[in-house]
């Protein structure tokens, strides 16, 4: 009988033990995504649009009329959210919170853009609904970004540009359009997670311009998303625009 009572005790004792494990280990923070946009580190908002304020590695001064992009598969840990627009000149989407992530070391990437496997004609009603699609005739699917202005040309008038970022295609045969993924993962690294967490992710709107690729508005300003080696100059661009930023524990 007493061994019995022994084995019960310490079966008792190992449970209570698996079961305090188990609920520090299942403890979850809220974390608070924050985009932010910059220019060479000046802060960028919409009461700066309308403006010629900045200058790009060309040297070409611009001002920005509208600013938004799209990015998807947010990883934090094994948490996903599946994709955000985030429209500066609108001041939406520029922040969201990914509830009830686990405790712990945890990586931290997205997608810029959607991936063939998610970019799929007329799939998400709210960016259908604000024109965010990419015409059938270059591939269908989605923008990855709109980023919409002005540029002093080379007789100091104002002249438009469209940098417009889509899946590459090339449709010089209407009936055979080829097309490639120019989406890019953006990794940035580990986060400790021991409370309810605020990141800044940050994107430097001009390294679109300059890295590895000087960028001339002179020369390429619209009509790019049919320009199957322009998209691929703006995805070689892109691969250095984020950055991680403040992070605040509350």
């Amino acid at each position: 009988m007493k061994k019995i009572r022994y084995i019960f005790f310490i079966s008792c004792f190992l449970l209570t033990a698996c079961s305090e494990d188990n609920d520090r280990f299942l403890e979850t923070v809220d974390v608070t995504f924050r985009f932010t946009q910059n220019w060479e580190g000046i802060p960028i908002t919409a009461s700066d649009f309308n403006e010629f304020k900045f200058t790009n590695q060309n040297g070409d001064l611009i001002s920005i009329e509208r600013l938004r992009y799209l990015v998807s598969n947010i990883n934090i840990g094994n948490e996903v959210k599946d994709y955000q627009l985030i429209d500066v000149g609108e001041g939406a989407g520029l922040e969201f919170v990914v509830n009830e992530v686990t405790k712990g070391l945890k990586t931290l990437n997205f997608t810029f853009g959607f991936t063939n496997e998610d970019n799929l004609e007329g799939s998400y009603q709210d960016l259908n609904s604000v024109s965010f699609n990419v015409p059938e005739l270059l591939g269908g699917g989605y923008h990855f970004m709109q980023f919409d202005g002005k540029y002093k040309d080379h007789n100091n008038q104002d002249a438009n540009f469209n940098y417009h970022v889509i899946r590459a295609a090339d449709n010089t045969d209407p009936t055979n359009v080829i097309l490639e993924d120019t989406s890019f993962e953006v990794d940035l690294g580990e986060l400790e997670l021991n409370s309810s967490t605020v990141v800044e992710i940050k994107m430097d709107v001009s390294e679109w311009f300059k890295n590895p690729n000087t960028w001339s508005l002179q020369e390429l300003n619209t009509r790019l998303m049919p320009n199957f080696a322009a998209q691929k100059l703006m995805e070689a661009n892109g691969q250095s625009v984020f950055s991680l930023g403040e992070i605040k524990y509350n």
